[in-house]
């Protein structure tokens, strides 16, 4: 017991002292402070081979970047989304950053810690997207890299292994009882997946929602289009399960929240309108 005191004590002073504030917040007013325990250089190199990787297995399937067109118009609207993240953090602006369209009938984007954007065909296939709708989607996976979501969530997964660990080892130690210290690690693995992982995550896609909005307006593209965007999801979406036990809100509150958010917004669409070029 005493060699685990040390240790336990260290999980505890990191856990107290790993918060920052990524990005600036902005006219969205984003300011939740993050646990971040791995640094950015660790996720972002991770996150880079990874998006290699996944280049490699679309080209050789030959559906990376299918449509000429398709690729250029994603990377157009990137580039214009990309302009404006200097509102949230100016060294964004110097990420590696990439555009890429993969080949698929799934209503999906991401974009990995770094800047590594990858759009699927099925958004703009099957939804019949505008500008200003794949705009609201990419905005909202950008601001997920801002914020370094990413890295959050693989920080908190991290914290969570070592927690859960010591305690089982505290557990099989005090009764001596390897069962009982598995048991631990399976009760706390189901406590913190609703407790910690799954309304956090939420957080941060209300985040994502919140500061691509403001993203695509100072690009020029129409914050309306948001709503418009997810009420096509809500009409293509399969049975969802409860948002308490979502890792995202369900499509009429997001809607709710960000028609809410529009009039904040506005301003900046309206300038960008006026701006040359």
């Amino acid at each position: 017991m005493k060699k685990l005191l040390p240790a336990l004590a260290a999980l505890l002073l990191l856990a107290s002292c790993a918060n920052t504030q990524t990005t600036q917040s902005g006219a969205v007013g984003v300011q939740r402070k993050q646990f971040m325990m791995l640094s950015t250089k660790q996720v972002d190199s991770m996150a880079s081979q990874s998006y290699v990787q996944t280049l490699k297995t679309a080209d050789g399937k030959k559906t990376l970047n299918p449509n000429p067109q398709q690729t250029e118009r994603v990377r157009t609207i990137a580039k214009r989304l990309i302009n404006q993240t200097k509102a949230f953090r100016p060294d964004a602006a110097n990420w590696k950053w990439e555009v890429n369209v993969e080949g698929s009938s799934e209503l999906n984007a991401y974009c990995m810690p770094g800047g590594k954007i990858m759009v699927y065909t099925g958004l703009m296939e099957q939804l019949n997207t505008t500008d200003d709708e794949l705009a609201a989607v990419m905005g909202h996976e950008i601001s997920h890299a801002l914020r370094e979501h990413g890295r959050e969530r693989m920080s908190e997964a991290y914290l969570q292994k070592i927690g859960l660990l010591g305690i089982a080892a505290i557990v099989g130690i005090s009764s001596d009882s390897r069962d009982n210290a598995a048991t631990t690690l399976k009760i706390g693995s189901a406590v913190t997946a609703v407790a910690l992982t799954l309304p956090h995550s939420r957080e941060q896609e209300r985040e994502a929602d919140r500061m691509g909005l403001e993203l695509a307006a100072r690009a020029g593209f129409d914050p309306h289009a948001a709503v418009s965007l997810w009420r096509k999801m809500g009409a293509h979406a399969a049975k969802k399960p409860p948002e308490f036990l979502s890792t995202h809100p369900t499509d009429d509150s997001r809607i709710k929240e960000l028609d809410a958010l529009i009039p904040t917004v506005l301003p900046l669409y309206e300038a960008a309108k006026t701006r040359p070029g």
